[in-house]
């Protein structure tokens, strides 16, 4: 098999065939509205749709090297057209849909796509409205993934749809029975393939090229530590401009014969995990998070005598996760109490994620230590794992063998190692080509073949990564001490109250932090719940109520007897609204933009200084 991403599809088709390969929401509703009905494409026909977009795309004049730029949810017409792009050697660019349209413009005449894939006609119609000056009619073709354009788009007569896509592509086939070969036997493992858009987290986003032969091995090494395959399901949900939902949501099932089902929308994934029983299942830490809180609030409406039942058997399974990956015998008192809890309350936890996931990931962002030891004590271990743009996905926690608080251990063929200033570094076969039209930033991350992740990190004798921080988030406050946000921030997620945090502090004499707040916890205080009214209340006044003020003093006290006198918090500030992508303040994949939050609330934090703040953090 030759090492481009077609040949993973071809392989596929050949070794799984009529197994299903695909499942999509029907157009058909069921009974049920909390129910969806599901299609299916199996492995053979899902490369055949590929194939007629591929040579769709041809038809259009796309040829080897051409961008085509796809501006679209994750579903199944995502992945056709990614696929059929990939398939004759264009390079495919994703657009994170979340970003306004000002910024999709902007991306677009950057990228000079030969085609661009679009979800629908009122984001087509939202694009063409945000460009000014109007896009070239004869530059671009449009291909609406869903609808039909419009009679009155001002690029009616460059529009097309993915239907009348593949229409051309089947008469393609049939008029040039050799033609597929013929493009597909062109494309080179060396070739560029995807253009990832960088989240931004830490400056200005940039685009990164990764080629054929760097995604096929990264695709080959990850059954080498994860085993998948065929019997195993799972849910793509994750927007797929981002390198996490690319390699490990649709690639790899390819190479292993995973079926995937096509999320609707984080509203509707509670539901779908339910219906879907997913055995294997990849998210960003917001959703271990989310689900997390959710747990903590509704035991927090249950009877005393079970929140000390459920608080109680947290503790025992704690202290047998801290046993086991310590290599120390967990006594059988422990194991029978948890089992007994497991019966009471852990099981319906598990149940709704499905009942059966037996391999959990956690990636795209760092997973704090005491969220992961939460769902390994109630049998739901997070396996964390590591990978960013330039580099692919390169290290995981080995299943079974976890060690929580860290991105466990490097993939095979993947050479880690921590530089003198403490920054870790790789050399790997799934290293990107380059930044895209950056050559001087390329230079800088690409040294001597190593890449310099940005990320501060120590390894253990075993072999286990730990992300302490990063190089540009470090806090060195006014009398010289370090100190490195992401792993005090974590430790303020594992309270229901916290919604978001900020550490500041470079340069000026003590740590402070901003909050947002989780407003149904709010609303569950004893104090909030007592007044009918302030069900309704707005958040800035909500956020002022003398009982959410004593429970955030609560917890910024008990996260600060965790922490070294320098590293706790003096200060802190309480917002009345989230950090939002909107305001810029979060990537598409929920990192926290710091420059933008602290421009965005420059006066908040100018008071937690007595308007001393001027500089350092922004």
């Amino acid at each position: 098999m030759r090492d481009v991403i077609y040949s993973l599809l071809a392989d596929a088709a050949g070794r799984f065939g009529t197994a299903p390969a695909l499942y999509f929401p029907s157009a058909e509703k069921s009974r049920d509205k909390r129910e969806r009905n599901y299609q299916t494409l199996n492995w053979i026909e899902y490369r055949a749709a590929v194939d007629e977009v591929a040579l769709g795309l041809h038809e259009l004049g796309v040829r080897r090297g051409d961008i085509v730029a796809i501006d679209a949810e994750t579903s199944l017409e995502f992945y056709l057209a990614d696929l059929g792009t990939l398939a004759i050697g264009a390079i495919a660019a994703a657009l994170y849909t979340s970003y306004p349209p000002p910024e999709h413009v902007e991306t677009l005449r950057r990228l000079k796509p030969k085609a661009v894939f679009v979800e629908s006609p009122r984001m087509l119609a939202a694009l063409l409205s945000a460009a000014e000056p109007p896009f070239q009619e004869d530059a671009t073709r449009w291909i609406l993934l869903t609808g039909e354009p419009g009679a009155d788009s001002a690029v009616n007569g460059n529009a097309t749809t993915l239907a009348k896509l593949r229409a051309s592509g089947r008469e393609a086939l049939r008029r040039e029975p050799n033609l597929l070969s013929s493009v597909t036997d062109q494309v080179q493992p060396s070739d560029p393939a995807i253009l990832y858009l960088t989240s931004g987290a830490t400056g200005a986003p940039k685009m990164g090229l990764a080629n054929h032969g760097s995604l096929v091995e990264n695709v080959n090494i990850t059954p080498k530590v994860v085993d998948i395959g065929p019997n195993d399901r799972s849910i793509a949900f994750l927007p797929s401009a981002h390198i996490t939902q690319r390699v490990a949501m649709e690639l790899l099932p390819i190479r292993v014969g995973m079926p995937v089902w096509f999320s609707e929308g984080l509203s509707r994934l509670p539901l779908e995990l339910k219906a879907v029983r997913p055995t294997f299942l990849v998210a960003p830490p917001r959703v271990w998070e989310r689900m997390y809180s959710s747990i903590c609030a509704e035991i927090k409406k249950r009877h005393p005598l079970m929140q000390r039942v459920f608080w109680g058997a947290l503790g025992v399974g704690s202290e047998i996760v801290r046993r086991r990956q310590a290599g120390q015998d967990v006594p059988g008192w422990m194991t029978r109490a948890w089992k007994l809890a497991d019966g009471i309350v852990f099981s319906k936890i598990r149940e709704r994620m499905g009942g059966e996931l037996r391999l959990a990931i956690s990636g795209a962002a760092p997973l704090g230590k005491d969220l992961a030891d939460f769902y390994g004590a109630i049998g739901m271990p997070i396996h964390e794992g590591y990978g960013l743009t330039e580099g692919g996905i390169v290290a995981l926690n080995p299943i079974g063998k976890a060690k929580n608080g860290s991105i466990g251990k490097a993939f095979p063929g993947v050479d880690m190692k921590i530089a003198d200033d403490g920054e870790l570094i790789f050399r790997s076969p799934t290293l990107f080509a380059g930044y895209y039209q950056d050559p001087e930033a390329t230079a800088a991350i690409l040294r001597d073949g190593w890449l310099h992740t940005g990320d501060i990190a120590e390894i253990d004798k075993d072999g286990y990564i730990y992300i302490t921080g990063r190089k540009k988030e470090v806090i060195v406050s006014s009398n010289g001490k370090k100190i490195y946000p992401a792993q005090i921030e974590a430790l303020f997620k594992m309270e229901p109250v916290i919604h978001q945090t900020l550490l500041v502090g470079d340069k000026l004499p003590y740590v402070a932090a901003l909050f947002t707040l989780n407003r149904p916890v709010l609303e569950m205080l004893d104090g909030v719940m007592k007044e009918a009214e302030m069900k309704e209340a707005p958040m800035e006044q909500l956020v002022a109520h003398p009982a959410v003020v004593a429970e955030i003093k609560r917890v910024v006290a008990k996260v600060n007897k965790q922490l070294a006198p320098f590293e706790q918090v003096r200060k802190y500030s309480i917002l009345p609204r989230d950090f939002t992508i909107e305001a810029g303040e979060m990537t598409p994949t929920m990192k926290v933009r710091r420059t933008r939050v602290l421009e965005n609330h420059r006066k908040a934090v100018a008071e937690l200084y007595g308007n001393r703040a001027d500089g350092g953090d922004d």
